[in-house]
């Protein structure tokens, strides 16, 4: 006869030994929302996140997969007959396409998704506000309250303005390609529910640059993450903090604790494959005493500390026109479709 397997006591609660060996993801998501940066559903399933973002170069990836193609097909055909031409076409296909991802999506998270406007309008704040609501729109005619919604918006002072002006309305957005204090501060000041702070392409610039590897709390990117978090938390701003971009394990170990984590299913995969132990390395009453001055917030203090950091400068510059190139491959692929 088997015996049962013994239980573990910690005072008077029983702990099974498979508690014990939880896996090092459930051990991350004690300490901080886990959401999953993919457009691909079966990955959204599979590690089950409170959230979900997206970007055109995931999106254009996704619709060169069989499996996603009907969520091209169906943008396309809805829009054919209509009278826009052209420009105006392909814009309003990608805007229901966008949506058309964002809304499968949610069908799968509990939370929220970010769907992002399209970076050509990364120094337009008026059509960023007409963007922001022309998504919010769509969504919310497809019976999706815009609560479970976050418009993502590239953090440079015309997308911070704008954010400020879709906050007021109802709108909650999460400012992307972030790579400095300045820039956060810019967010935070005008009110944005989140930020998305990108870890691995800070690595990359300073590896590229130096020659050097970088790991754990020597990491450049979390420090920078850890720099914003802090500041956040010293001065009281709501705005919550989410890495994002992460190269390897060691980083997003390093940001245990902040407020959320954007992680692609790669990443996800080996956090669920491992039970090495995941201590809380970000704490709130902890960066309440950090040593950080408030930097002042305006125009001109803005752009002359970016232009004073070459690593913000440059990969903010190289984001927007990355994210703006997929935009424009998908404007190819639906010029074809049509």
């Amino acid at each position: 006869m088997i015996s049962a397997a013994p239980e573990f006591r910690f005072g008077p609660y029983p702990m099974s030994a498979t508690t014990l060996a939880k896996t090092s993801l459930d051990q991350l998501k004690e300490f901080t929302t886990v959401v999953a940066d993919t457009g691909d559903f079966e990955s959204i399933r599979k590690y089950a996140p409170q959230d979900a973002t997206t970007n055109p170069t995931l999106i254009y990836k996704a619709v060169q997969q069989p499996e996603y193609k009907h969520l091209l097909d169906k943008a396309v055909s809805d829009n054919k007959s209509g009278s826009l031409a052209n420009g105006a076409l392909w814009k309003k296909i990608i805007d229901d396409l966008l949506v058309g991802f964002g809304q499968e999506i949610l069908k799968i998270v509990p939370g929220r998704v970010s769907t992002e406007v399209d970076a050509r309008l990364s120094f337009d704040t008026e059509a960023t506000i007409r963007k922001a609501r022309e998504l919010i729109a769509l969504y919310e005619s497809r019976g999706i309250v815009r609560e479970r919604v976050l418009i993502k918006i590239a953090s440079t002072w015309e997308g911070a303005n704008a954010a400020a002006v879709c906050e007021k309305e109802g709108i909650h957005c999460n400012l992307t390609l972030m790579f400095s204090l300045p820039q956060a501060v810019a967010c935070a000041e005008a009110g944005v529910t989140l930020i998305s702070p990108f870890v691995g392409r800070i690595y990359d610039y300073y590896k590229a640059t130096t020659g050097k590897e970088f790991s754990g709390a020597d990491d450049p990117g979390v420090q920078s993450v850890r720099k914003i978090y802090a500041y956040y938390k010293k001065f009281g701003y709501h705005t919550q903090v989410m890495g994002a971009s992460f190269r390897n394990l060691g980083e997003i170990t390093e940001l245990a604790g902040c407020d959320l984590l954007t992680i692609s299913p790669d990443l996800l995969e080996k956090l669920q494959g491992t039970s090495d132990t995941i201590t809380r390395k970000l704490d709130p009453e902890a960066s309440r005493n950090a040593d950080i001055s408030r930097i002042s917030n305006d125009e001109k203090t803005f752009r002359w500390l970016l232009n004073e950091d070459p690593m913000a400068t440059d990969k903010l510059a190289d984001g927007i026109r990355r994210f703006a190139g997929d935009i424009v491959k998908l404007e190819g692929i639906i010029a074809s479709a049509l």
